[in-house]
């Protein structure tokens, strides 16, 4: 069954925030293989002009990917998430995500299609810090399979 195009545009209520913590960002550091000290040393960080540790770029990931899981569980959106794979993810960065970052995120559908029975759902996160600073958008691409005939 196709989602309903009447879901293009909205908006879900923002997230509770999420403390990014300097260990935090060291784990994740480490579990992608990147050693740039700017993930893991403050010194390096406030070396090139941040106030503490920042996190490697796709680190937002887990919290966005989290919030959007808010629209796949609404019941009215009708997603069988039994058949959904990740299709794509993008980031547009205002500033770095930082050690101390209370984040919040915002997420609204903006586009449902079908493309040989299967829905594709993108899905725009709105990430702000607790002052309300823009700090990324990230653009999650859900794919539901269809459903394979009996």
């Amino acid at each position: 069954m196709a989602l309903d195009q009447s879901f293009v545009g909205r908006t879900y209520p923002p997230t509770a925030p999420y403390e990014v913590g300097r260990e935090k960002i060291r784990e994740f550091a480490e579990a992608v293989g990147d050693a740039n000290p700017a993930y893991t040393d403050p010194e390096a960080a406030k070396a090139l002009g941040h106030p503490d540790v920042i996190a490697p770029p796709t680190f937002v990931f887990a919290i966005t990917f989290k919030a959007a899981g808010e629209v796949v569980a609404d019941p009215q959106l009708g997603l069988d998430y039994s058949r959904v794979v990740h299709g794509d993810q993008k980031f547009a960065y205002a500033r770095p995500v930082r050690a101390g970052d209370r984040l919040t995120v915002t997420s609204t559908i903006e586009a449902i299609k079908s493309l040989a029975g299967n829905d594709i759902l993108d899905i725009r996160g709105e990430v702000h810090d607790e002052a309300g600073e823009h700090v990324v958008t990230a653009w999650t691409k859900l794919v539901a399979r269809a459903a394979e005939e009996a």
